[in-house]
């Protein structure tokens, strides 16, 4: 019988192995620390790097640069394809907050539901 050590091993490689398949040109943003990470898939997603660059994906496409006045013409092509739509903001946790209101302001004023993406804090 294999003991939990194994199965814990075998389940770190398992997770590994699949984490580097599925977005090996995954743009490097440090996400903030929150008590919650965030469980939910998001149908479109808004990632602002270090050096501010903005970065958009819809369901499973790949990120994507746009610029801050392509935004929100991109989210509303997003909400038209699907209503019940939300927006998971991936922001490195180091930009300053008026970039994260920007954002914040854009889904306000088109009525988008808003998550921000955080990480587990390290023990």
């Amino acid at each position: 019988m294999a003991s939990m050590t194994d199965i814990i091993f075998l389940l770190l490689i398992f997770f590994m192995i699949t984490s580097t398949m599925v977005s090996p040109n995954a743009i490097k943003v440090l996400l903030p620390q929150g008590s919650q990470q965030t469980s939910a898939k998001p149908l479109t997603r808004v990632i602002i790097d270090k050096q501010l660059n903005c970065y958009v994906a819809f369901g499973n496409q790949d990120e994507m640069p746009v610029t801050w006045e392509e935004l929100p013409a991109f989210l509303q092509d997003c909400a038209a394809k699907e209503p019940e739509m939300y927006v998971a903001l991936y922001a490195d946790e180091t930009i300053p907050y008026r970039e994260i209101v920007k954002v914040l302001n854009i889904a306000n004023e088109n009525q988008f539901k808003m998550v921000l993406a955080t990480r587990r804090p390290e023990k």
